[in-house]
Parts: structure tokens; sequence; C-alpha cells
């Protein structure tokens, strides 16, 4: 069970470092952050195939994460912080488009699973079978 929840900590840590890019190039407005928060998918907006894909990205992107997150502890100064997390980046990202998924969508699972603890044991069941 730890495993799996570390799996999902990371899985929506790495939806957060996804995301960053995206949402620093937006111009700040809280309104429509705030809309797009109350405009949050639910579990019904996701077909099986896409949660299964989910749980299989999210496995795979936790142990992305435990080998960046040791080598960000170990790196000397913000540059090469900054190359490391742009290089964990680009890897996160690849394995979600290569499970079938956008980005965006897999986003919006990480946010409808953090929402929906319903979700959020499917998923982990699913996580638990592949």
């Amino acid at each position: 069970m730890r495993k799996i929840t570390a799996l999902f900590a990371a899985s929506l840590l790495t939806a957060g470092m996804v995301s960053a890019p995206a949402m620093a190039q937006q111009s700040g407005d809280n309104a429509a952050q705030q809309q797009t928060q109350q405009a949050a998918p639910t579990a019904q907006d996701f077909s099986e195939q896409q949660l299964q894909q989910f749980a299989d990205a999210s496995q795979d992107i936790a142990g992305i994460s435990q080998d960046y997150t040791q080598r960000l502890q170990e790196a000397e100064g913000q540059s090469e912080q900054q190359e490391i997390r742009k290089e964990a980046n680009e890897k996160m990202v690849a394995v979600v488009e290569d499970s079938g998924l956008t980005v965006e969508t897999f986003n919006a699972i990480g946010q409808a699973v953090q929402q929906d603890p319903e979700l959020m044991k499917k998923v982990q069941s699913m996580a638990g079978q592949s």
C-alpha cells in the first residue's frame, strides 16, 4: 500500500512539474485559474483505458521522479538543478505521451484522482494489476 501511495504522490507531483511551464505562460489571471479548478473533471469523464494508461504511466513516472530527486539533492548550484529538472520533465512528458495520453489528460486524471477517493482506489487497483 505504501508503494501505491508513493506512486500517486509522485505522479501528482509530476503532474505539477509537467504543467508548471504552461502555467508560467498564462497571464496569471486568478479568475481563469479558479474556473479551471471548479470545472475539474470527474471519474465519468475518463474511459477505463485512459485510467489504465494513467496508472501505468504513473508507475514509470514514480521511478523517474525517485531517480531525479536523488540527482537534485546531489546537484551543485541552481543551474545544475534547473538542468536536472528540465531533463526529468522531458522524460516524464515522454512517458505520458508514450502511454497514449496527452499531458493535459494525464494532469486532469491526476486532479480527479486527488478529489475522488473512489477513483483513487480504482486507479490504485489498476496500478496493482499491471
